[in-house]
């Protein structure tokens, strides 16, 4: 069995996206941006486990035409989001018009990484029987957001996490933004609320801020990461897990976690420039750390 340096399992959805701007539909979720995001880096063997529908399968086909290596779990329905941002692109009205199949053990018996991002776009899409399965193969990442929503008659409501102690003694690194935060843990302060999710076994803890940058807590340390003005918002679609891509890519390279923090954050900048997935090269995101005007976290 092949052992990738980076798995990312989720589901790929259809997505409206309304801004002041433009209403698009395409392609989205985690597995959608973080695949096409880090097919820029030829550097990392990396492959995607996707679940959609048949009639979904289009997008699959552009990602294989890219040289992504693309593990399908068919699914009967794909999972269909409309995203209503407002002019403040951090505020976003969301709704859920069609569920996917939840992902399972025997589908990725066959899946070896040293890292899997798990692409939990809605509560139920990875068991807690799958996370302790794919923690004795490879390090466990998670983006929160997934598990903090509930699908009630199309309406997305946010919920705390019903097993997150149970889940989380098996991740390595969490995601959340500074809202999330405040969901899992009961806490304002940013740095109680990351020890406290520490304590619960993350090993490094990653709170967003949108444009007033990002924190990250190892245990030992708080990493003050500064966002990278961007030259116009466009499209904030996309940009917590452009933000996961570049820092899991540069630590499965070996980089420090303030060095890949960085890296994440000017990533996240370039994405927001535009409509849909990251499309830059190292050689931007490098630039942008270098020359971008800086906002750093006050916490």
């Amino acid at each position: 069995m092949q052992k990738h340096d980076l798995c990312c399992i989720g589901h790929i959805t259809l997505d409206k996206v309304v801004t002041p701007k433009s209403t698009v539909h395409m392609p989205g979720g985690t597995a959608f941006y973080f695949s096409h995001a880090i097919r820029h880096f030829t550097d990392i063997n990396y492959t995607l486990v996707a679940s959609l529908a048949q009639s979904e399968m289009s997008v699959v086909d552009d990602l294989r035409s890219k040289d992504v290596d693309v593990h399908v779990v068919p699914s009967k329905h794909s999972v269909y989001f409309e995203n209503i941002y407002e002019e403040n692109q951090n505020n976003r009205t969301q709704r859920v018009l069609a569920k996917a199949d939840p992902f399972s053990v025997d589908a990725l018996k066959d899946i070896d990484a040293n890292i899997f991002l798990l692409g939990a776009l809605l509560a139920d899409d990875f068991s807690l029987e799958l996370v302790e399965y794919l923690s004795k193969k490879g390090l466990i990442a998670i983006d929160s957001q997934g598990y903090l929503r509930e699908v009630r008659d199309q309406n997305v409501y946010p919920i705390d996490w019903a097993n997150k102690e149970e889940i989380l003694k098996h991740v390595h690194v969490l995601k959340v933004n500074d809202l999330e935060m405040e969901v899992l843990t009961g806490m304002k302060d940013i740095k109680e609320a990351s020890k406290q999710l520490h304590a619960w076994g993350v090993k490094e803890v990653l709170v967003t801020l949108g444009s007033l940058g990002s924190v990250i807590y190892d245990g030992n340390n708080f990493y003050k990461i500064p966002a990278y003005k961007p030259k116009d918002v466009v499209d904030a679609t996309g940009c917590g897990d452009t933000y996961v891509t570049g820092y899991l890519y540069q630590r499965a390279k070996g980089a420090t976690i303030e060095d890949a923090g960085k890296f994440a954050a000017a990533m996240a900048t370039i994405k927001i420039e535009g409509s849909g997935p990251f499309n830059g090269t190292k050689e931007d995101v490098e630039d942008r750390i270098k020359n971008a005007e800086q906002i750093i976290p006050e916490f």
